[in-house]
């Protein structure tokens, strides 16, 4: 039975502020644990976080993009996107292409370097995320699946909302 104040949302306040520990607690794991350094090192680029960050979204668009678009996916202003796709075409990782229909505008995408070094990382993050949940039943792994899919939906969809206020 749930206690607490019900929230606008339907749930209880004592069943998110049980959540909200459990998120902390992930989110520095991967973020300040070594993880994402030893996948940056595995995948042989020397460059620094938030210029592998530009890189990896360029990569997974699966198309070139804007300098905008890098920045809205990855959450970053214009002039530091740009000044991170310059650190990414200096080590070869991504080249500009020129809009035929705009000389002003610009395309990012990856280099076969670039690619390789993306899918590397990707598959060494893969790796150890399947190896942490190797244990867990397939009907768990389905249910994780599913529900992180519908976490980041709604959680992306509701802060929207505090971008129109």
């Amino acid at each position: 039975m749930n206690t607490g104040p019900q929230d606008p949302a339907g749930g209880t306040d004592d069943q998110v502020l049980t959540v909200m520990p459990r998120l902390a607690q992930l989110s520095n794991a991967i973020s300040r644990g070594r993880l994402i350094e030893h996948a940056m090192k595995t995948a042989r680029v020397e460059v620094d976080r938030p210029a592998f960050s530009v890189l990896v979204s360029v990569h997974m668009a699966g198309k070139p993009l804007r300098i905008s678009e890098i920045a809205e996916q990855t959450q970053l202003v214009q002039p530091h996107v740009t000044r991170q796709v310059q650190q990414l075409e200096r080590h070869g990782l991504v080249r500009r292409i020129g809009d035929p229909n705009d000389r002003r505008v610009s395309f990012i995408e990856p280099t076969d370097e670039g690619k390789a070094a993306a899918d590397r990382y990707a598959r060494t993050l893969i790796n150890w995320f399947t190896g942490a949940i190797a244990h867990w039943s397939d009907p768990d792994r389905a249910d994780l699946g599913r529900l992180l899919a519908r976490f980041a939906e709604d959680i992306t969809a509701h802060l929207a909302t505090l971008e129109e206020r």
